[in-house]
């Protein structure tokens, strides 16, 4: 399956679909938490942290190079010396080229770069995990707003039929016992829409968490594509490109590295040397002889190999090895414990999109039905055959089967967001975003860093790039019209 040009066409709907002036579109959801949701700065921090990994292994297979100085003051000399000086300075130059280490340097580089490699998995899994989030939060404040939307338009109904019924009571026509259910619906519903209303305030502020900006006027999400057609193929490729998963493999491989280069502590290294010295004497050193003078300047050069065996080290190279086999079996266990947590997420994913789109299809049934009935409810009151009471059953039968309507379509969406996450296809390639700008590549920053060798090659002092939300004022649970007209049922 062609998982990258499938799913791009995911957001490709948005932006052709016709709504109001400065609707949101997922789009532009998504969008806004790529460049600015703090959780995926902080990600893509962390990685460049473990990018640097790299360049420190390699420095332990490049020179050294280290100078010292010194200026002396002989305060009191020693009363045996026959030479005398009252001050010196001295400088040392030396240069060492490690040539051999067990296989230590080698395999930690290894082990760096398979890390490296890790962590640009994690990295997508993060981009994973925060859309979904801002799936769920687009779709939360979509859903409340019309749950809201049902809520407000079932008190203008049964405050309606409130009226109603206390104007046939007047004339005798109902009783005092239908007036009252009529005024405990109406009390009920009122309930139910302070409860909806501060559920909307809730599921906006979420979506200011996740996403940086208030949402504004949001529009119908386009269709999910690149579906799988049953669960063990969504398994199959969640199995092959699960971030997360790629990311456990790797960091046992990563470990499997480690051992080796514990291993190599107890090997012998072999490295280059060579060093110089300068010594002034200052004109300060004279002799106790007359007529004897001595060079005031002495300087040396050395070079040579040096071989370091161990012999013994008190166990310390063979705990180390057996610490990294400990590690590598953790890393093993932790990869199958990510196979099995992918594996579990995708066949609950699957489930609850399949349960989920079988729910909007019932619900769809259950609005017709009830819409019909509360019309014959009606007109069977009309003549006498229908009480107050069932009118109201069957206005709160439609209500609920709405509110059902709306609660599987954002359950259906969300489900069937995460099920392409949890198969490794819901990250900002395959979602076609960039409008914004280009998208952010970890592979930039570590091959800037890889192969550095200057010591003093820092880069600027870092900000924050999220942005904050105490300047965006506290969401209201107000609606746009449009969706209390559309709400407004009548019993149609």
């Amino acid at each position: 399956m062609k998982h990258t040009l499938k799913t791009a066409a995911l957001l490709a709907g948005a932006v052709v679909i016709a709504g109001p002036a400065h609707a949101e579109t997922l789009r532009d959801a998504l969008e806004a938490a790529y460049r600015t949701n703090p959780t995926l700065e902080g990600a893509r921090a962390g990685q460049r942290a473990t990018d640097e990994s790299v360049p420190i292994q390699k420095s332990s297979a490049r020179p050294k190079l280290e100078t010292t100085g010194q200026y002396i003051e002989y305060v009191k000399s020693s009363s045996t010396s026959f030479i005398a000086p009252k001050r010196s300075l001295n400088g040392s130059l030396n240069l060492s080229v490690p040539i051999y280490s067990g296989g230590a340097v080698k395999n930690g580089i290894k082990a760096a770069e398979t890390r490296v490699q890790a962590g640009e998995a994690g990295l997508r899994g993060t981009e994973s995990s925060v859309f979904s989030q801002v799936v769920a939060a687009y779709m939360d404040v979509i859903r409340t707003e019309a749950l809201v939307a049902l809520a407000k338009n079932q008190v203008k109904v049964l405050t309606v039929n409130l009226k109603s019924t206390s104007d046939r009571f007047e004339i005798g026509d109902l009783t005092r016992t239908d007036v009252a259910q009529s005024q405990s619906r109406l009390s009920s519903a009122q309930s139910d829409l302070e409860s909806a209303q501060s559920n909307l305030i809730a599921a906006r502020e979420n979506y200011i968490a996740v996403v940086g900006k208030a949402p504004d006027n949001l529009e119908a999400p386009p269709p999910l594509p690149g579906m799988p057609d049953s669960v063990d193929e969504a398994v199959k490729t969640a199995l092959s490109d699960n971030p997360d998963l790629v990311a456990a493999r790797e960091q046992a491989r990563a470990a499997g590295y480690d051992i080796k280069a514990a291993g190599a502590g107890r090997l012998p290294t072999v490295s280059l040397f060579t060093s110089g010295t300068y010594n002034d004497y200052l004109g300060s050193l004279k002799s106790d002889q007359p007529g004897v003078s001595f060079p005031q300047v002495s300087t040396a050069v050395q070079a040579g190999v040096q071989l370091s065996l161990p012999l013994y080290q008190g166990g310390r190279p063979a705990a180390q090895q057996r610490q990294a086999q400990a590690r590598a079996s953790q890393a093993l266990e932790q990869e199958v414990g990510a196979e099995r947590s992918v594996i579990s997420q995708v066949r609950s994913a699957y489930a609850s999109w399949q349960a989920a789109q079988a729910i909007i299809a019932s619900s769809e049934e259950s609005i017709k039905a009830a819409s019909l009935s509360l019309e014959g409810v009606k007109a069977e009151n009309s003549v006498g055959n229908r009480t107050i009471l069932d009118i109201l059953n069957a206005e709160q039968e439609l209500v609920q089967a709405r509110a059902q309507l709306v609660t599987a379509r954002r359950n259906a969406y969300v489900a069937g967001f995460s099920l392409l996450a949890a198969m490794g296809h819901a990250e900002a390639r395959d979602l076609g975003l960039g409008d914004d700008g280009p998208l952010y590549d970890p592979a930039v920053y570590y091959d800037r860093v890889k192969n550095k060798i200057s010591d003093w090659a820092h880069d600027p002092d870092p900000v924050a790039q999220s942005t904050r939300t105490v300047d965006i004022p506290a969401a209201g649970a107000e609606i746009p019209p449009a969706l209390e007209s559309q709400a407004d049922t009548s019993g149609k």
